[in-house]
């Protein structure tokens, strides 16, 4: 069979390039081989312990993009030859194409030490299956240890919580959510779990899982016992690029697929999106292990725009990292780089603060208490970072500010925004806290000045 564009992968990324190549080439063959007849929002997998009521409710529909044209088998890839431009399936077709979209995603990473085979032991994988059988063990379950106090360990256990069981954190790291936020918001995520009722320990390493047959507890190095009926390992993820790999595509250092400004891999006539593909920092251009839907939405409309020839011209320096998670319903959320980042990579920086509340008056019955903390180029003014946390308005609020970093504005661009408020909306308008934190900045830097 001869498509124009062959898919591999119907995720986010797989999904997103799709509807944008169907936009810009909407006379173009394509098919789309994923896996799984259905896709989960990878997003909303942690809310399918409790928030949502079954798993089948995070389901990604692929009925637009197949309503505009496009075909969705599922079928599993199994080899690619990009010089005779062919793909080959477990249930042995074949497809020729003239473009090839590699959106294969990710895999959970998991530890090497002595009992993860053990019944009841899980990660977290974008499978409907192996969370159906998460969710069917905790239905039974009491005790549960996450092993990992990033985003998806903290929303996990999170909705443990609320699903009341009894849950233990194990973090190797020195504080929660250690790689996203500064040790002031990591601390303020720890108190607010520890409130629920949820046990933290950090700096801590699960030497071995404990257990015959089936899970009975975690062995941390320190010697430690921690029971667990469940154990679910959150420690990160790793592209998957096999396929890439098996066809001699180029590898980046960081085990992604190497692509160039427009995705296209080592093959021009190969793309690849998404988690599978090596992402770029935005500010150091050092390859790094960014794996975000967002990101894999931007890759896929990059991609899709520039299939046949380049009509969008990318001057995007690299990825940038904006993203928001909850917290014991409090939202946190985070974009460019941390404090600590940003002296790390050699920036001299100064730190703008502001406390501030997202209704006005703050006696409105759904106001929340909002934090933001501002990172700029000392030299330059320039906005490098930002993190912040309150209520829900908040995950729009580091869009905002992303695009913001995005743009290169400075602190007196940003101290002289012009803004629309309302009380029921927003903060209000003379202590907005984006504006307020940079004129905290502005304020030291004028000072310094004279």
């Amino acid at each position: 069979m001869k498509y124009d564009v062959v898919v591999v992968g119907g995720g986010a990324a797989g999904i997103g390039f799709v509807s944008t190549a169907l936009a810009t080439y909407p006379k173009k063959k394509i098919v789309m081989i994923k896996k799984e007849k259905d896709t989960l929002v990878p997003c909303g997998i942690p809310y399918t312990i409790s928030t949502l009521d079954k798993v089948e409710s995070d389901i990604m529909s692929t009925k637009g993009i197949e309503s505009a044209g496009a075909e969705v088998l599922n079928d599993i890839v199994t080899k690619i030859d990009p010089k005779a431009k062919k793909v080959f399936t477990a249930s042995g077709k074949e497809f020729e194409y003239d473009k090839l979209v590699l959106a294969t995603g990710s895999m959970p990473i998991v530890p090497k030490i002595p009992g993860v085979d053990l019944k009841n032991v899980f990660t977290v994988p974008k499978d409907i299956k192996q969370i159906k059988a998460l969710k069917e063990a905790l239905s039974n379950s009491k005790k549960v240890v996450v092993v990992g106090a990033g985003f998806i360990g903290m929303e996990v256990s999170d909705e443990l919580r609320r699903a009341k069981k009894d849950v233990t954190i194990i973090e190797a790291l020195d504080r929660v959510l250690p790689v996203a936020f500064d040790p002031e918001f990591s601390e303020e995520a720890r108190k607010i779990m520890e409130d629920e009722g949820i046990k933290i320990k950090t700096s801590s390493k699960v030497k071995e899982i404990l257990g015959h047959g089936e899970v009975e507890g975690v062995l941390l190095e320190s010697g430690e016992r921690v029971d667990a009926d469940v154990v679910i390992l959150s420690i990160g993820y790793r592209a998957e690029n096999t396929l890439a790999k098996e066809a001699g595509l180029s590898i980046g250092i960081s085990g992604g697929i190497w692509t160039d400004e427009y995705m296209r891999t080592s093959e021009m006539d190969v793309f690849a999106i998404g988690d599978c593909a090596e992402h770029k920092d935005f500010f150091t251009r050092r390859a790094n292990r960014l794996m975000l839907a967002s990101v894999a939405a931007f890759d896929a409309r990059i991609a899709a725009a520039n299939l046949y020839n380049l009509k969008l011209i990318r001057q995007v320096k690299g990825d940038l990292n904006i993203f928001s998670t909850s917290v014991g319903g409090v939202i946190f959320a985070a974009s460019g780089l941390d404090e600590t980042d940003a002296k790390n990579s050699g920036f001299d920086v100064e730190i703008g603060i502001a406390n501030s509340v997202d209704r006005h008056p703050a006696t409105l019955p759904d106001t929340s208490k909002v934090k933001v903390k501002l990172i700029f180029s000392k030299s330059s003014g320039v906005l490098i970072g930002c993190q912040m946390m309150g209520g829900k308005s908040i995950g729009e609020m580091i869009n905002i500010v992303g695009t913001a970093i995005q743009g290169g504005m400075t602190v007196a661009d940003i101290t002289s925004l012009q803004i629309g408020t309302h009380p029921l909306v927003t903060a209000s308008p003379v202590v907005y806290p984006v504006i307020t934190a940079a004129l905290d900045v502005y304020a030291k830097l004028n000072c310094k000045e004279k």
